[in-house]
């Protein structure tokens, strides 16, 4: 089945450019999309897209008010948020991934990198393995070093889970983690299940958000 997409962007040019780009793909249909964020949701509860692309700046309501919607209605299967910024470094984008958006890509990213990251998103990965990602991530974490508070619940991971996650903090994919770790993917996806399970987490975006907030990782 085609992997269905609704763009949110407050610019008819971007929506009309990412639509004719992701609907020439064979495996991918754009179902809707919305010049605001309040629109967005509308459309997200009427279509039960499996991706939005969803602008950070938006009139109306921003997208992280809409993805914050989004993300906490508990649609089943749920709906993946992958923010678009101009800005690689954007505290709202940070915010977005705490509340469990899926990633975030670059307006002006090559068109082969957005295509891929519908892909990624849609099969339950965080696209998180770019560097400017991970930098956006330790950016803001360091500017809140100071409240850093390791969770109780990390004591809870076993040695194994607690390397899995560190593994995921740094960007790796499953198979990546895998072939570092010399398992099955199979293996690494029961520990990371498990992992997101302990730490009450839904996606690996958050629990990378975790990883740095707790200081088990730390900026590079």
């Amino acid at each position: 089945m085609a992997i269905t997409v609704l763009i949110a962007d407050d610019q008819a040019m971007v929506r009309q450019g990412f639509g004719a780009l992701l609907g020439a793909q064979q495996d991918i249909s754009v179902i809707g999309d919305a010049a605001d964020g309040r629109i967005a949701v509308a459309e997200v509860e009427r279509l039960r897209p499996d991706v939005v692309l969803m602008d950070v700046r938006m009139p109306e309501m921003n997208g992280l008010d809409a993805a914050r919607k989004i993300l906490t209605a508990g649609f089943d299967p749920p709906v993946r948020v992958l923010m678009l910024t101009t800005f690689d470094i954007d505290d709202y984008v940070y915010e977005a991934l705490s509340l469990g958006a899926s990633g975030f890509m670059l307006k002006d990213a090559p068109a082969e990198e957005l295509v891929r990251a519908v892909r990624v998103v849609a099969d339950g990965e965080a696209l998180l393995a770019p560097t400017v990602t991970r930098r956006l991530i330790a950016d803001v974490t360091s500017r809140r070093a100071n409240s850093r508070r390791e969770p109780a619940a990390l004591g809870s991971l076993t040695p194994r889970e607690r390397e899995v996650l560190e593994l995921i903090a740094t960007g790796l994919s499953n198979t990546e983690i895998a072939e570092r770790l010399f398992v099955a993917e199979q293996t690494v996806k029961t520990h990371v299940g498990k992992v997101l399970a302990k730490l009450n987490l839904r996606d690996r975006a958050q629990a990378v958000v975790l990883a740095y907030e707790s200081g088990l990782v730390t900026p590079r």
